[in-house]
């Protein structure tokens, strides 16, 4: 058992839209990511996805909707949804996910990490 200190490990890297795993639970994983621009539209067949801003702010689009998410604040994505974060400016978030989600959900692109840092 160790604590983790959230402002610490996300001080380890400068990368967007790369996530860092910092935990693990009951197949389960916490993600540290810094998000900065426009992110794909995706959707998760299988998970749904939880983003607790720890900094600043992001829009969660979906084809119907544009949600602001705080800090502070967490979104939860249900399966199925296609959505997208945006980020005017840079936004520090932990992410919620089973360790078998894929970061770009059901499209591939230049952004789909096969494997993530644990840091």
């Amino acid at each position: 058992m160790e604590k983790v200190n959230i402002a610490q490990k996300l001080s380890l890297f400068d990368e967007h839209w790369v996530p860092k795993i910092i935990g693990e639970l009951n197949g389960q994983y916490v993600k540290a990511a810094k998000f900065k621009g426009e992110y794909d539209w995706h959707h998760h067949e299988n998970e749904d996805e939880m983003f607790l801003v720890v900094k600043g702010s992001f829009r969660l689009e979906t084809r119907g909707e544009s949600i602001e998410v705080d800090e502070g604040e967490f979104i939860i994505v249900p399966r199925g949804l296609d959505h997208r974060p945006v980020a005017d400016g840079e936004v520090h978030v932990l992410l919620f996910e089973p360790a078998t989600i894929l970061n770009t959900g059901n499209v591939r692109t230049d952004r789909t990490l096969e494997n993530l840092d644990w840091i």
